[in-house]
């Protein structure tokens, strides 16, 4: 039993993220979960036409003209998997019962040679605002001013007595 045309229609999320387009891949920075998102060719084609308009079967003819080849149904599923598992989907679509509970690896499996052109999200959690203010305070070890709250390191104090080790002041 095929789906219906509404729950195979993708959409992708663009509100607090920016977006930088380079040549051979697409970066994503999310600022609502502070993690910076790398899409590969493959994953970026999927992501840009994610428009709630477009099917899962038109993405895949897209993705079938980009490569001039055929490209598995998988592979779409794969991307589709990883974008929601990044948040970066409004609307996800729904798994056909074949896909449903079926991990990457099985999905690189069932794909075979065309792995090669597999949609890949390399992603990074960025420090909070809060995380990259948490500096040493004073009194701690310090090797260089960067390292202190205060942006003050010097000899003494109660690292003094280490060697080679100055004080945040």
């Amino acid at each position: 039993m095929k789906a219906d045309r509404s729950n195979q229609v993708p959409k992708a999320r663009h509100e607090q993220l920016i977006v930088k387009e380079l040549p051979d891949e697409l970066l994503i920075y999310d600022l609502k979960h502070d993690q910076a998102h790398c899409l590969n060719e493959t994953a970026a084609l999927v992501w840009k036409n994610c428009d709630g308009h477009k099917t899962v079967d038109e993405l895949r003819e897209l993705m079938k003209e980009n490569a001039g080849s055929p490209v598995p149904e998988e592979m779409i599923w794969l991307a589709l998997d990883q974008l929601e598992t990044f948040r970066l989907l409004d609307e996800a679509a729904v798994k056909p019962a074949q896909f449903a509970g079926m991990n990457r690896r099985d999905m690189v499996r069932r794909v075979g040679m065309a792995a090669i052109a597999l949609p890949v999200i390399l992603s990074i959690v960025a420090p909070t605002a809060q995380a990259q203010g948490s500096l040493l305070p004073p009194g701690t070890c310090c090797n260089n001013p960067n390292q202190c709250q205060s942006n003050n390191c010097v000899q003494g104090g109660p690292c003094g007595s280490q060697p080679n080790t100055k004080s945040c002041v």
